[in-house]
Formats: structure tokens, sequence, C-alpha cells
């Protein structure tokens, strides 16, 4: 078993920057590829972006490239997420997800990942 904590969210005006955390314990050394994924009201669950364990694989939405980055410190079980030049739309619950069959690439579908968190509210105001 692999318990994800994400850790972060908060409010925002639009323009400015937030970093999330995703902390797992558990049975982490079955860890490969994390992501994360974010649902806004009334929308289905979205990818947002994802890593490899070894950091050599990354993949973005391509509504965030440029703005978002995403990291991880494997000493940590730590996954981050930046988020520069927020916008309105960014606005969301975010949720990252751990994969643990050995799939060791940046994965952007959510039913690839076995484990998933309980999310940290982001609200970027206009």
């Amino acid at each position: 078993q692999v318990q994800l904590v994400e850790s972060g969210g908060g409010l925002v005006q639009a323009g400015g920057s937030l970093s999330l955390s995703c902390a797992a314990s558990g049975q982490t050394f079955s860890v490969y590829a994390m992501g994360w994924f974010r649902q806004a009201p009334g929308k289905e669950r979205e990818f947002v972006a994802a890593i490899s364990w070894s950091g050599g694989s990354i993949h973005y939405a391509d509504s965030v490239k440029g703005r978002f980055t995403i990291s991880r410190d494997n000493a940590k079980n730590t996954v981050y997420l930046r988020m520069n030049s927020l916008k309105p739309e960014d606005t969301a619950v975010y949720v990252c997800a751990a994969e643990t069959d050995g799939i060791d690439e940046a994965l952007e579908t959510d039913y690839l990942y076995e484990y998933w968190g309980q999310g940290t509210q982001v609200t970027v105001s206009s």
C-alpha cells in the first residue's frame, strides 16, 4: 500500500505562483511514475503533468506547458508541482497519483495509476 498526501494549495491572484507537494509513504519502494491531475467543479478529471522515477521522462498537458514544472525527490518520496503564471481556469482540486506496476514512464492516462491522494484545492482569482 502507498499513501499520498498533497499540500501547498491555496488562493492566489491571476499571474501568481503556487508550489504543490505530494509526499508518499508506505511501500514507497514500489513507486515508479507519479503524476498530477486536476478536477474542476462540473468537469472531468484531467491530466496535468507526470514524471518517471528517474526524471528522464516528463510530460505536460498543453494547457500548462511553459507555466508548470514537475519534479521529484526520491530520497524524500516526494513529487512537486511548481505552478507559475496561474490563470483562473487553473482553479481545481489537484490530486497526485502513483504507479506501482513498474511502468517507469511519464504516464498521462489516469487508469494506469494505482494510488491517489485526497487532493488540494487551488483557487486562482481574476
